[in-house]
C-alpha cells in the first residue's frame, strides 16, 4: 500500500504547471497591444496634388485633412476653423514629438490651408508639412 501512495505522489510531482507560462504570455500580449502604433487617419479621402519632390514623413502624428469644399477634418471629426488650434494643442500635448501633416485636396482654397498652418504654429507646432502624392 505504501508503494502505491509513493507512486501516486511521484505522478503528481511530475506534472508540469503551465499557469506561470500562460501568465507570461498574456502579459506579453498586453504589452504588444499597448505599445503598437496605430495608423491615424484624418477622416476623409483627399485627392492630393502630385509632387516630384514628395518625401515620406515618418512621425506624422497630427493629420489634418482639408476637403474639396474647404471642410476641415481632424481625428475623423469635422471641425470649424476656430477649433483647429485647440485640437492641435491637445494632440500635441499627447505626443510632443509629433508633427502636423496637412492633407489638402486639389480643389480646396489656399486661404483655408494658410489658416490651418497659422493655427498649428499658434498652437506651438512649427513642424508642419503638406501632403502630396508621389509621382
Amino acid at each position: 500500500m505504501k508503494q502505491f501512495f509513493n507512486q501516486v505522489q511521484q505522478e503528481e510531482e511530475s506534472e508540469i504547471n503551465i499557469t506561470p507560462m500562460l501568465d507570461v504570455v498574456f502579459i506579453m500580449l498586453i504589452f504588444f497591444i499597448v505599445t503598437a502604433t496605430f495608423v491615424k487617419e484624418a477622416g476623409i479621402d483627399v485627392n492630393r496634388p502630385d509632387a516630384a519632390t514628395a518625401v515620406k514623413q515618418e512621425k506624422a502624428n497630427i493629420l489634418i485633412a482639408i476637403g474639396a469644399n474647404n471642410d476641415i477634418w481632424i481625428d475623423r471629426r469635422q471641425v470649424d476653423i476656430r477649433s483647429v488650434r485647440p485640437n492641435i494643442e491637445r494632440l500635441h500635448a499627447e505626443n510632443p514629438q509629433g508633427s502636423v501633416v496637412i492633407q489638402a485636396d486639389k480643389e480646396s482654397k489656399t486661404d483655408t490651408l494658410i489658416q490651418v498652418m497659422d493655427a498649428s504654429r499658434q498652437a506651438g507646432v512649427y513642424n508642419v508639412s503638406i501632403a502630396a502624392q508621389d509621382q
